[in-house]
């Protein structure tokens, strides 16, 4: 029986943090801030052998505040089962 929210997707082994690109950090955070992260996935590209790369766009947006925090991409590398 499966419990909670699973966002890994079914035929999937592995999802590794697989590094970060083009982060730039534009606003420091208070103390006691309170912050989003909005991500939006932006590309999946096959990488042969049952792995999959997924590229991510990362905003850490800070309450009441008109610039974000930071800007990031994020990359995860899926491994299928095979």
């Amino acid at each position: 029986m499966q419990m909670g929210l699973n966002i890994v997707p079914e035929g999937v082994s592995h999802v590794l943090n697989y590094g970060l690109d083009r982060v730039r950090f534009i606003a420091p955070v208070k103390a006691g801030a309170r912050i989003r992260d909005r991500v939006v996935l932006m590309a999946v590209e096959a990488q042969g052998k049952g792995r999959l790369l997924l590229t991510f766009q990362n905003t850490v947006e800070i309450e009441d505040e008109k610039k974000p925090a930071l800007m990031a991409e994020t990359l995860a590398l899926l491994l299928t089962v095979e």
